[in-house]
């Protein structure tokens, strides 16, 4: 029997690094299991602001890959500022009262004349190659993959001119995510948004979710069937980790201006004050791309000295950083919009056998899934108390060699059951 053909429309594929890349990397790697041909197509020459060879490594030799070229104003404005350019399109925002004219300025025009977002121009050329490629491929499931929530749009065209099942997947929001404040948008461009957005959602066949929030959001929005499949873990062949001989708090991937915990920060000078021995096991370990905030905060809490940024890291020494490190730090910006983030890390950390300091809004969904599988704690910004003594608690197992997590219930979140998950919904 000839297997089912799905098209798969996504912008981040390897050699793109960070987390964007990894939902459809894995579920790629587990559709041919389940009797689905994965066809994935992606632009020819993307502006990837993170770049991890080894991932292409793990791309799945069953998968048929297509490529477009694609023009990204990012390649015209990193002319002007390549840093700027590459932050902002990693997602690192200037904190609004520290942004500079030219901070300003690129995000305007990324604001209000790219929309939804700079990969627009894809769209177009993309629905004139992919609309031939289905006919003549016989393929009738289309799956597009956001942010950039300009790949929708490629489906949305797709969906109106032929007779395709179209699944709409938002690994973030559209307009509730939190950095659409900060685009400084015009009342016209913040419409447009919405109005697109809106389209999105009541023209796909079915929208899938990585959380119960957004899946809420969403109902408010449109009647069409909204699936949740989280973001999970894979098997990682990974050596046999010696722990961090250092008391190590390890934020690993983008720490962004606007997750920065003053309140932890403090927790750690006060217990450096407070416990003679504490500041000589201390390490705090950032893996990824850290804002200037976060680190002109830490100098100013006086903890330079205790920190060990290392950038940017392969995803499998990032791995291998989680297995080691005797904390794991999982930090999101506090405000309403980020309720309904979970950070795809999360499910990387909850198998690493380390215990997790969670912070987050309160109400996170994240939250939720750190209780019911007890690999660690949750803190809202307003318990800064209840944190401290937590760190406390751990830095004592460390000093007894008996820190560790006891994970429960945690192969519902493995990539290949949620594959699974997925392959039900295409086929129901």
């Amino acid at each position: 029997m000839d297997s089912k053909k799905l098209l798969i429309i996504t912008y981040y594929w390897p050699p793109a690094g960070g987390p964007g890349v990894q939902r459809w990397l894995k579920f790629v790697k587990y559709l041919p299991d389940f009797g689905i041909q994965p066809i994935v197509y992606i632009p020819e020459n993307p502006t990837y602001p993170i770049v991890d060879e080894n991932l292409l490594k793990e791309v799945s030799d069953k998968a048929i890959i297509i490529k477009q070229k694609i023009f990204e104003p990012y390649q015209l404005a990193s002319f002007l500022s390549k840093n700027k350019t590459k932050k902002m399109n990693s997602g690192i925002i200037p904190n609004q009262k520290k942004q500079s004219f030219l901070d300003k300025v690129f995000l305007w025009i990324r604001g209000n004349l790219f929309i939804p977002d700079a990969r627009f121009f894809w769209v177009k050329p993309s629905v004139s190659y992919l609309e031939k490629y289905i006919v003549e491929n016989n393929i009738d499931t289309i799956v597009t993959s956001g942010p950039p929530h300009s790949l929708h749009l490629i489906g949305l065209e797709l969906k109106q001119k032929l007779d395709v099942k179209w699944f709409a997947d938002f690994r973030d929001p559209w307009t509730t995510i939190g950095y659409h404040k900060s685009l400084r948008l015009s009342e016209t461009a913040a419409q447009k948004h919405k109005k697109l957005e809106a389209q999105v959602l009541n023209t796909a066949d079915t929208i899938i979710v990585t959380s119960k929030t957004t899946k809420t959001e969403f109902e408010a929005l449109t009647t069409k069937p909204i699936a949740v499949i989280t973001n999970g873990f894979d098997v990682e062949k990974v050596e046999k980790q010696t722990l961090d001989t250092k008391f190590s708090l390890a934020h690993i991937g983008s720490f962004l201006s606007a997750r920065n915990p003053q309140f932890l920060w403090e927790s750690l000078v006060e217990l450096m004050a407070e416990i003679p021995d504490f500041k000589s096991h201390l390490e705090i370990k950032l893996i990824g791309a850290v804002s200037q905030e976060v680190l002109d905060s830490i100098s100013a809490f006086g903890l330079t000295d205790y920190l060990n940024n290392l950038g940017y890291v392969s995803h499998e020494e990032a791995i291998a950083h989680q297995r080691k490190s005797q904390v794991l730090l999982l930090i999101e910006i506090d405000s309403e919009e980020t309720k309904s983030i979970i950070p795809g890390k999360l499910f990387e950390y909850l198998v690493s056998n380390r215990p997790i300091i969670a912070i987050g809004p309160k109400g996170s969904d994240f939250a939720e899934i750190i209780t019911e599988t007890n690999t660690g704690v949750f803190f809202d910004y307003s318990e800064k108390i209840k944190l401290k003594n937590l760190i406390l608690d751990f830095y004592n197992q460390y000093l007894e060699g008996k820190l560790q997590s006891n994970g429960v219930g945690l192969q519902k979140f493995s990539r290949k059951n949620l594959t699974e998950q997925l392959v039900q919904l295409l086929t129901s």
